[in-house]
């Protein structure tokens, strides 16, 4: 069709036709005749094609070529299915751990996975930022994926979960992104602290080959109109290091308080799980009002009293509500078998906090210091930070207890202060 509009000659061997201009009107009719059935026969093809992926889709097979991370196989109904990679499916996992945290670019996760051994299985070739990109995108690799419009629940295995897939599209949106620009040495404290005046970044620098001091970026022309006036402050990093020791040192407390607190969460564990399981009946009772609906709307969409593409809406979004549902159960449960153990590991990480940062090496400081604290702030050398829950709370009753021991007799005071009446809630 394409060359009868170019007004061209065409010479066909096989039929010993030639067309063009001058060619008999019989000629035409019967080139035309052909190129219609032709026609037809690829829409039909296509359209045939279309429903096999489609009803394939419907029963949770995905329909086309593997991903990464995916290998494309026989079934046992003979049907193409698709399996995990046993060599790619981990680093395709690690991909989205990586870049879940929001402190590595797209870049800097292709370099790891390349360095790793992601390759195409089989060129060999190794996988660019833009496949990086893609793969984070993908909603398949939670075990559902998007056909048609429609969200399918996939018989495959998936590879992340829900929560973090959803994490992910967060960093890629830009929602936990980190501001701070990434410098080329890994030091301690670079991309942690913004200038109290600027809000700029503090970032290090290495003077006469071996000293690292911090100064203000100065990129923003917020510092009363002269970002350089925040660039000539330095500060050294032995100096913040010293700061943040302090700070984390307003964590510790002694052997019978962790016991007091143990005592307390075995207390409140019970109350816990109350609410838990309250959440969990809640939960349920919707996800099973949700089941009641779509049974009610398929009977009336076989009645004719609803058209397919209304039902297909509507049970696509209440499908959905019932996994959001049945991921908020799961959430609750998972979270009854760790409350008691995470509770123990928080009071045991600020007890021993400051002595485990004094021994890490620059990047598990910044990882050290990023969970306890935020918003940290520097001007004129001083380091002003806001501990994270619940290290605020410990930090508060931590000095209160150091004040009241100082004015009144140690033992009662710590006494007072941590152990948790016998009338109260804890």
């Amino acid at each position: 069709m394409t060359l009868d509009e170019l007004d061209v000659e065409i010479h066909f061997p096989k039929e010993g036709v030639v067309l063009s201009r001058e060619s008999r009107s019989s000629e035409k009719f019967m080139h035309g005749i052909k190129v219609l059935m032709a026609k037809n026969y690829i829409d039909n093809l296509s359209e045939e094609t279309r429903k096999g992926m489609l009803e394939k889709a419907e029963q949770g097979i995905w329909p086309t070529m593997a991903p990464l991370g995916y290998r494309n196989v026989a079934g046992p109904d003979s049907k193409r299915i698709i399996v995990t990679d046993p060599d790619i499916a981990p680093l395709v996992s690690k991909l989205f751990e990586w870049y879940a945290t929001g402190q590595c670019s797209l870049r800097e996760v292709a370099r790891k996975a390349r360095d790793a051994g992601l390759v195409y299985r089989k060129s060999g070739a190794k996988v660019p930022m833009s496949a990086v990109h893609s793969i984070l995108r993908n909603r398949l690799y939670t075990g559902q994926f998007e056909w048609n419009g429609k969200l399918m629940q996939g018989q495959h295995e998936p590879l992340v979960s829900v929560e973090l897939w959803e994490r992910v599209q967060g960093v890629l949106n830009g929602r936990f992104a980190k501001k701070h620009r990434r410098m080329t040495h890994d030091f301690a404290f670079s991309g942690l602290i913004a200038c109290a005046k600027c809000r700029c970044s503090v970032v290090g620098e290495i003077k006469k080959q071996r000293y690292v001091y911090y100064h203000c970026t100065g990129y923003a022309d917020k510092c009363q109109g002269n970002p350089a006036s925040c660039r000539r402050k330095y500060v050294r990093e032995e100096a913040l290091e010293v700061q943040f020791t302090e700070l984390l040192g307003r964590l510790k407390f002694d052997d019978e308080v962790l016991e007091w607190v143990r005592d307390a969460l075995h207390a409140s564990h019970a109350d816990k799980r109350r609410e838990q399981e309250e959440a969990i009946v809640r939960l349920r009772a919707e996800y099973d009002r949700l089941q009641r609906r779509i049974d009610a709307m398929y009977v009336d969409k076989l009645d004719g009293r609803v058209d397919v593409a209304f039902f297909d809406k509507m049970s696509a979004e209440w499908r959905a509500e019932q996994d959001r549902c049945q991921r908020g159960i799961d959430r609750h449960q998972e979270a009854d078998k760790s409350y008691m153990d995470e509770g123990v590991q928080i009071l045991e990480l600020a007890r021993n906090v400051q002595r485990l940062f004094e021994r890490q090496v620059p990047r598990e400081k910044r990882r050290l210091l990023n969970f306890v604290l935020s918003n940290c702030t520097w001007e004129d050398g001083e380091v002003v930070a806001i501990f994270r829950q619940p290290f605020d709370l410990l930090s508060k009753t931590t000095a209160l207890a150091a004040h009241w021991e100082a004015e009144t007799t140690g033992v009662s005071a710590k006494y007072e202060i941590w152990r948790p009446r016998q009338d109260s809630n804890l």
